[in-house]
C-alpha cells in the first residue's frame, strides 16, 4: 500500500472523545469514545470509566453503536447512559409469547440503560418507550428518573406507521424539517417519571415540550437536589415553530406546581441546579439578535427572579454551555475568549466573572468540562495533541502550579507516525480592524521557504470560532506539505458583541473581506507561494469558500462543502426560517436583501476550480443548494465537479465517506495544483 493511501486509511484509527461525567465523590470519571469500524463501515461509542487520580488505566464498560450522556446516581453507585441496543436479555426473555409467529426484528430504539458499579456486570435496561427516550437526569434519591420520549395519540401512531412503510409524509407544522431528524410531525414530547426497579413510568401532563427549538434544545430535565422540583425548557407561545424564544419552567415530580422562571425574552437552554436546591443556573441569548454573547443567567427559585452573571465580561459562553456549580454561590464555566476556550469562575449572585486556570497555553483548548465531588474533568487538546481527558481539584484551579492529571492516551499511536506542524497565532488587519488567524506550517519546514501550498479552511457558524484543537484534516494536509490557515473573521464568535454584530444583516460582506485579507497577509510576509492557494469549508464556510471566489481571484481552486449560495432559495427549504427572519426579514418584503447576501448572485465571476459536495438528507444546508452552485458554475464551462453523500445529514458520519471526503478535497486540491506534475 503506498504512504497516501495508508495516510488516507488513518482515519479509521482516530478516536475522539465526548461526554464526561464525574462521580459524586470526585474520585472516578466517565466518559465516551467515538471510533470508527472499518470492517463494519461504523461510527460506534463506548463507554469507559477512569480513577481520576489516574492510579489505573481506564475500564471500558460497553461498546455500542451509540452511547452518550453519562450520568452517576446520586450515590455514585450506578452509572446510567442512553444507549441503541438490542433490548435487554431479561426483558425479550419475560415478553416472548411462544405461540406469536415471529416477526421481522426491528433496529432498537434509544433507552435509558443503568450500570452497577459496585455489583459489575452488563448494563440492566431501565426504560421501554415505543419512541425511545431522548434524555434523563437522576433523582436525588437514586430510586427514580425523569426521563424526556415521545408519546404519540392513536391518531399520531397511525400515521407513524404508515410512514414506517413509506407512506406520505403530511405536515401541518411550521417547523416542518429538521437536519438530523427529518420531516418533523405533531407527536408530542412529555416528561416522565420512571421508577428504576419497576421501570414503570408516569408521565407529567404539564411538562411538555414544543416549538422550533425543542429539535436542537430537547425538555433538557433537571432534577432539583432536594427533590421537590424538576426544571425542563418548554415554548408556549400561540405559534410556538414561529418564535425563537424557549422558557425555563419547574414543575413537582407529581405534575403539581408548575412554574415559569424566565419570560420569554430569551432563548435558554437547559438548567442546572445549585446545591441546595433554591438557584437554577441556565444560558440564554436574546431571541431577537443572536450575535449577542450567551450569557450564564442565575434564577432565585423562592424570590422568582433571575439575572445575568456572566454580561461584564462581553464574551459568549461556550457552546453547549459548559459550566458546573463548585458550591451555592460559585459555577465554574467556559467562554470563548479570543479565540480559546477558557475557564471561568462566576459568582451566583452578582455580575462578577473571573478567569482562572491562567497557565492554559496559548494552543491548548479546553473543549468541555464536569464538575463534581471537588474534581473538575477536563477535555484537552491541541494542533497535535489528541483529545484527552483529563482531571484536576477544583482548589488547584488557582494555584498555577499543580498540572491537570491526563487519565487517557486516545490516538496516542496513530500521532507517532506524524510530525509535529509548527503552529502560531497571527494578527492582521482587514479594513482597519484586527484580526486574528491560526497559521499551521508542514513539519520541519521553513516557514520563508515561500513555496509552499496554502489551504485556507473557513469555519461555519457564523457565530463560532476557529480555536486551537485537534483535527485530523489539519494533521493530515500538513505531514502532506500543506500550510493551513484559519481565520476568525467578523461575526466569529469569542471577541465580544461589536466583533460578531458587525455581520447583522450584511453576510458576505466583511467575512470574505477578512478571509482574502488573511490570505494576503501569509502570502505578503513570503510563507506562501500565491500561486498555490486553495480555499474550501463547510456550512457557513461552504458559503464563504463561494463568496471568496466569487470576489477574487486568490485561490488556485476551491472546494465548497454543504452550503447555502441562495439564499432567497433557501427560505422555507431549510430548518432555520425563523433564523433567516430575524436577521434578513421575510424574503418577500426584502427581495433585495436576500439577492445581496446570496453568493448565487456573482457566480458569474467564479472562474476558479470548484468542487461542491452536499448531504443527501441535509436539511441545515439542503443539497439543491450546492446543485444549483455547481450547476451554475459548470454552465460556464469552469472545471467543476458535484459530490453528494446520499443518506448523510449535515455532517459526514460514515467512516468509508469520512475517508472518501477527506481523499476528493485532497485530491482536487494535488490536481489543480500548478506547482503538480
Amino acid at each position: 500500500m503506498s504512504d497516501s493511501h495508508r495516510r488516507l486509511d488513518d482515519q479509521y484509527r482516530v478516536t475522539g472523545l465526548t461526554d464526561l461525567a464525574v462521580s459524586p465523590d470526585g474520585d472516578r470519571i466517565a466518559y465516551v469514545t467515538s471510533e470508527f469500524d472499518a470492517r463494519a463501515n461504523e461510527r460506534l461509542s463506548s463507554l469507559f470509566v477512569v480513577p481520576s487520580d489516574g492510579s489505573r488505566d481506564p475500564h471500558r464498560l460497553s461498546r455500542a453503536s451509540t452511547v452518550s450522556a453519562p450520568q452517576w446516581s446520586p450515590d455514585g453507585g450506578k452509572l446510567a447512559v442512553l444507549a441503541t441496543r438490542e433490548e435487554d436479555a431479561a426483558l425479550r426473555a419475560a415478553n416472548d409469547d411462544p405461540d406469536e409467529e415471529e416477526e421481522e426484528e426491528e433496529s432498537p430504539e434509544t433507552q435509558l440503560w443503568s450500570f452497577d458499579i459496585e455489583r459489575g456486570g452488563d448494563a440492566r435496561q431501565v426504560t421501554m418507550f415505543d419512541e425511545g427516550a431522548r434524555e434523563f437526569d437522576w433523582g436525588p434519591e437514586g430510586e427514580r428518573v425523569v426521563v424526556t420520549a415521545r408519546d404519540p395519540t392513536e391518531e399520531q401512531q397511525a400515521y407513524l406507521d404508515q410512514r414506517e412503510e413509506d407512506g406520505p409524509v403530511e405536515v401541518t407544522r411550521l417547523q416542518h424539517k429538521y437536519d438530523g431528524q427529518g420531516w418533523l410531525d405533531d407527536v408530542t414530547s412529555y416528561l416522565f417519571v420512571v421508577d428504576v426497579d419497576s421501570r414503570e413510568a408516569t408521565r407529567i401532563d404539564e411538562a411538555y415540550g414544543g416549538g422550533a427549538r425543542e429539535p436542537a434544545t430537547g425538555l433538557s430535565p433537571a432534577w432539583s437536589p432536594d427533590g421537590d422540583r424538576i426544571a425542563f425548557l418548554s415554548t408556549r407561545a400561540e405559534r410556538p415553530d414561529d418564535v425563537t424564544y424557549s422558557d425555563l419552567y419547574t414543575i413537582r415530580p407529581d405534575g403539581t406546581g408548575l412554574e415559569k422562571v424566565t419570560d420569554s425574552s430569551l432563548a435558554v437552554d437547559g438548567g442546572t441546579w445549585g446545591p441546595t436546591g433554591r438557584h437554577l443556573a441556565f444560558p440564554g441569548s436574546d431571541k431577537d439578535n443572536a450575535y449577542d454573547p450567551t450569557k450564564l443567567h442565575v434564577a432565585d427559585i423562592e424570590a422568582d427572579e433571575f439575572w445575568a452573571v456572566s454580561a461584564s465580561i462581553d464574551r459568549p459562553l461556550s457552546r453547549g454551555g459548559a459550566f458546573d456549580w463548585t458550591d451555592d454561590d460559585t459555577l465554574l464555566g467556559l467562554i470563548g475568549d479570543e479565540g480559546q476556550t477558557r475557564l471561568v469562575r462566576f459568582n451566583a449572585h452578582e455580575d462578577d466573572p473571573e478567569r482562572v486556570y491562567e497557565r492554559q497555553g496559548a494552543l491548548e483548548d479546553l473543549a468541555s468540562i464536569a464538575v463534581n465531588g471537588g474534581t473538575v474533568a477536563m477535555h484537552i487538546s491541541g494542533p497535535h495533541e489528541s483529545p484527552n481527558a483529563h482531571s484536576l481539584a477544583v482548589e488547584a484551579i488557582d494555584d498555577g502550579e499543580t498540572d491537570p492529571e491526563r487519565l487517557t492516551d486516545l490516538n496516542g499511536d496513530l500521532l507517532e507516525d506524524y510530525d509535529e506542524p509548527e503552529t502560531r497565532w497571527v494578527e492582521f488587519e482587514s479594513d482597519g480592524q484586527p484580526i486574528e488567524g491560526l497559521v499551521y506550517f508542514p513539519p520541519g519546514h521553513d516557514p520563508e521557504d515561500g513555496n509552499v501550498p496554502l489551504i485556507t479552511t473557513i469555519h461555519g457558524g457564523p457565530i463560532s470560532y476557529d480555536r486551537p484543537g485537534f483535527n485530523y484534516d489539519y494533521t493530515f494536509w500538513t505531514d502532506r506539505g500543506y500550510a493551513l490557515l484559519r481565520v476568525n473573521y467578523r461575526g466569529s464568535a469569542s471577541y465580544g458583541g461589536e466583533f460578531s454584530r458587525a455581520i447583522e444583516g450584511d453576510w458576505g460582506h466583511w467575512e470574505p473581506a477578512d478571509v482574502i485579507a488573511g490570505i494576503d497577509y501569509v502570502v505578503d510576509e513570503g510563507w506562501i507561494n500565491p500561486d498555490r492557494v486553495f480555499v474550501t469549508g463547510f456550512s457557513y464556510g461552504g458559503a464563504q469558500t463561494a463568496y471568496v471566489l466569487s470576489q477574487s481571484d486568490v485561490a488556485a481552486a476551491g472546494a465548497a462543502e454543504h452550503g447555502i449560495y441562495d439564499r432567497y432559495a433557501y427560505f422555507g427549504t431549510g430548518d432555520s426560517h425563523n433564523r433567516m427572519q430575524r436577521d434578513f426579514g421575510l424574503p418577500w418584503d426584502e427581495e433585495e436583501t436576500y439577492r445581496g447576501i446570496s453568493s448565487i448572485t456573482d457566480v458569474g465571476e467564479i472562474d476558479a476550480p470548484l468542487l461542491v459536495t452536499a448531504g443527501g438528507q441535509d436539511w441545515r444546508c439542503p443539497p439543491t443548494q450546492s446543485e444549483q452552485l455547481y450547476v451554475s458554475v459548470a454552465k460556464q464551462g469552469v472545471d467543476s465537479k458535484l459530490v453528494v453523500y446520499e443518506d448523510e445529514h449535515h455532517n459526514i458520519g460514515e467512516p468509508d465517506r469520512a475517508v472518501h471526503r477527506l481523499t476528493e478535497l485532497t485530491e482536487w486540491f494535488e490536481d489543480h495544483d500548478p506547482a503538480t506534475e
